[in-house]
């Protein structure tokens, strides 16, 4: 019987596994996808605790893409909105789908979702990690890089779970990351030691700084995200104090990285607070096609751990 693998943080797969769902998913974006449907016959529940547009829609288009069919279920359609367990609904949904996609504030849920034995479980986005989102960042610079493994990732920011899963993407792959955050709002302590016993292990480099001028000079990828993240609503006056006008990404700071740098952001954007207008449109944006990546790489994620597919 196939092993049921999870896909919760970047580290759930390997180096080598890493890079060929995104070489994969690469493939198909440019060739079309497979005609033998990989994923026909499985089904996979769509378990959103928080709304989302890219997400959703881009993983219902990637199942439908290879075969499979997904429904959707909102947190409050479950019984988990009238105090049913987060164990119990992944150990009963693991008796009919064959994986759970979900999006979740917290990531002990998705830990309690992944323990149901026998459908993999998917982390689309919880409060430490945004692996599916890593996957298409990564596809994305390989994409407009000819040699990734010079190029220079810088991220200005917030130090959260989008951050987190970029940073340990780029460590485990051999890439040159670089996070600038403001003093007490960088990636956790914990996560950080990951990505350096990562890159210690591929030759990646990760710097972490309070510099983003120092930071993007002579970037060839320039990463942001927003400054107040779902959930984080009441901190948002003393976040934005902390974060502007230093570390939003303009015209002025992108004039900074390399003329050919590409600007990159994983949506919905905050225009105005963390990046402007000009930069968010500009012709260095690639934000649309980082966005459409998320549907590819998604496809190729679940051809690996549902078909046993070398993906």
């Amino acid at each position: 019987m196939r092993k049921v693998r999870h896909y919760l943080e970047v580290g759930d797969l390997a180096a080598g596994e890493f890079a060929s769902v995104v070489n994969n998913a690469l493939r198909w974006k440019r060739n079309g996808y497979p005609r033998s449907k990989p994923l026909a016959g499985k089904l996979v529940a769509l378990v959103f605790q928080k709304p989302s547009t890219r997400t959703r829609v881009s993983f219902q288009a990637a199942i439908s893409k290879l075969g499979g069919n997904s429904f959707y279920l909102g947190w409050n359609e479950l019984q988990l909105g009238r105090g049913e367990s987060v164990d119990d609904t992944g150990k009963v949904l693991g008796r009919y789908v064959d994986a759970i996609v979900a999006r979740v504030f917290g990531h002990q849920d998705l830990v309690a979702l992944s323990n149901n034995g026998r459908a993999s479980v998917v982390n689309a986005l919880s409060d430490r990690h945004h692996p599916c989102q890593a996957l298409a960042d990564v596809m994305t610079i390989f994409e407009f890089s000819k040699n990734p493994a010079k190029a220079k990732i810088v991220y200005v920011g917030d130090g959260n779970n989008v951050c987190v899963s970029l940073m340990q993407a780029c460590a485990m792959l051999g890439l040159k990351i670089t996070v600038a955050s403001p003093k007490g709002y960088g990636p956790p302590e914990s996560e950080v030691r990951k990505a350096l016993s990562m890159a210690e292990e591929s030759g990646g480099e990760v710097t972490l700084t309070e510099d983003p001028k120092e930071a993007v000079k002579e970037a060839d990828f320039v990463y942001t995200d927003v400054f107040v993240s779902m959930g984080m609503e009441e901190e948002r006056a003393k976040r934005l104090s902390v974060f502007l006008p230093e570390f939003q990404v303009n015209a002025g700071l992108m004039a900074l990285a390399k003329p050919s740098a590409k600007f990159m952001h994983c949506m919905p954007m905050h225009l105005n607070e963390e990046v402007t207008p000009d930069v968010a449109y500009g012709p260095q944006s690639v934000i649309y096609d980082q966005a459409e990546n998320r549907m590819h790489t998604e496809a190729s994620l679940l051809a690996h751990l549902l078909a046993g597919r070398k993906a």
